[in-house]
């Protein structure tokens, strides 16, 4: 067992999984310490590399693409203090570091963990039931259903229509976007047979965020919906058909070409036998060709 301990948070292996805890420090992000422990088995794992500094230093996971619903949400769109990937290291740690890393390199190569993306999800994402209150609404899950409440700081018009709820079974896609410099970021569903280019501001099926504390926590209502809707790489499945029923004359010629073959193998059993001569069996095998 491999296992390093930082105020960034604890990371251990035990050959078949990870446990990533995070720390209680005040640089870790809310959304780390809202996710709690996460437990990545070795199949969800890509790689792992560890980054040296002149004060501190980052080990860094890699997933499979598709394994994580968190991940695949967010689109890389989580920032350092809220990646549960990444753990700083104290430089007095380095050596703790690189043991660590060469345990999960060995592992992977002994087990043979192929790097190429899945087509299923390997991770659960976060429990339900889920609330969230961030920019100018709640967001609520509760595994089937998405509700959507509006405070008073929404657009006139999208708050007018009241409280939303969705159904999983109508959400195609989910995508959860930062606050970036200028540009507001969203929690943003997309509803079948229902899309829209609108802004997060006017759109009645997204949240939109200001770059405030409780944003990223947005991210874990999208992962947990992620978790819950079909895997994007996963094969459609197959197109089942009752067969189709025959026509009365195909059913009708099939018949009669079945009742030719028995008649052709009782009249062999009967030349073989001795009760027909080669000339009878040759005239009555003639017949029954004919007709076939």
């Amino acid at each position: 067992m491999a296992e390093i301990l930082q105020k960034d948070g604890t990371w251990v292996f035990d050959g078949d999984a990870l446990r990533l805890t995070p720390g209680r420090d005040k640089n870790v992000g809310l959304l780390r310490k809202t996710l709690g422990e996460l437990v990545v088995p070795l199949g969800a794992l890509a790689g792992i590399s560890f980054e040296q500094g002149k004060k501190t230093g980052r080990l860094r996971l890699r997933l499979r693409d598709g394994s994580d619903p968190l991940l695949h949400a967010t689109g890389g769109r989580l920032t350092e203090p809220h990646d549960p990937y990444q753990l700083i290291v104290e430089s007095d740690r380095y050596g703790v570091a690189e043991y660590f890393v060469d345990e999960v390199r060995g592992a992977l190569l002994l087990d043979q963990v192929p790097a190429d993306p899945v087509d299923s999800y390997l991770l659960p994402g976060p429990a339900v039931p889920l609330s969230v209150s961030a920019g100018d609404g709640t967001a609520s899950f509760d595994g089937e259903r998405i509700r959507l409440e509006w405070n008073w700081k929404t657009e006139d018009a999208k708050a007018a229509a009241g409280t939303r709820t969705l159904a999983l079974t109508d959400i195609t896609a989910v995508e959860w976007y930062p606050s970036v410099g200028l540009e507001n970021g969203c929690l943003r569903f997309t509803v079948r047979n229902a899309p829209t280019k609108a802004p997060p501001k006017y759109d009645p099926n997204s949240v939109e965020l200001w770059g405030f504390k409780k944003d990223p926590l947005m991210a874990l209502v999208a992962a947990a919906v992620q978790a819950r809707l079909p895997h994007p790489a996963a094969p459609a499945p197959e197109d089942v058909r009752p067969p189709e029923p025959k026509s009365l004359a195909a059913s009708t010629a099939e018949d009669d070409h079945d009742a030719l073959l028995r008649r052709l193998r009782e009249l062999g059993e009967l030349h073989r036998t001795g009760v027909l001569t080669d000339e009878e069996f040759a005239m009555a095998k003639q017949a029954v060709l004919k007709r076939m």
